[in-house]
Order: C-alpha cells, then structure tokens, then sequence
C-alpha cells in the first residue's frame, strides 16, 4: 500500500484515501509506503462520509428522533488499535507495512476498515 490507496468502512457511505506520515524513506512508485500506524483520523485517513451504525451514538440519537427510520450522520472515526495483522517480516521505517489483508476497527460505530484499492501497481516479490 502507498500514499493514495483507498479504503471503505463497512458502515461508511463513501471511500477515503490513506495519506501516509508514519515513513517517508521508503518509496513505491515514488509515493511513501504505508505502515499499520498509518490510521490517525483526519490525518491519514478522511472521514467515510456518512456514518450508517446503529453503534454509533449520534446515528443511534438521530434514528430515534426520526421514530426507527435510519438516519445516517457523519463518519467521525474513532480507530481502535492501529492496522491489523501486521505482516513483521515487511518493515518500512522500522514499521510493519499496510498488506490488503490488513483491517483496522472503528471503535465508535464498530465498523470494519479495509484498503479496496492499493494505491499502486506493481507488486513486489518477497
């Protein structure tokens, strides 16, 4: 994964992209590879629009207003950890690298985030 790759929230409306700041030495197409502490909201990565989990307070508090018609309100993710399962046996900056099988929770709305698009295209042989 680099800087660019996309990801979803399973209770999201819309992707966001990773901006990564945990490294910049190591280099994929001349974008910065991503580590699994690369999941600081507002940072590294954006909002996924609006937020769809019961789970979350706000929805919970605006879906009962609305008498248990679903009322989206927007994603204020709150990550839980950082990326998991690190892949230890890659390391960019000292830092396990973001791999696709890689997820990261959101501990407000308890949804699941996952990359969808890399960020780039070529793959590197281990």
């Amino acid at each position: 994964m680099t800087t660019g790759a996309q990801c979803m929230c399973s209770f999201g409306t819309a992707p966001s992209t990773i901006n990564v700041t945990s490294q910049v030495k190591v280099l994929m197409e001349k974008k910065p590879v991503a580590t699994i502490l690369d999941c600081q909201p507002y940072v590294n990565i954006a909002p996924f629009a609006m937020c769809t989990s019961l789970a979350n307070p706000a929805v919970a508090s605006a879906t009962a207003a609305a008498l248990g018609v679903l009322t989206p309100q927007p994603c204020t993710m709150v990550p839980a950890g950082t990326w998991t399962p690190a892949q230890a046996t890659v390391l960019a900056g000292g830092s396990p690298c973001l791999t696709n099988d890689c997820r990261l929770m959101c501990a407000l709305g308890m949804g699941t985030i996952s990359v969808t698009t890399p960020g780039q295209t070529k793959i590197l042989n281990q």
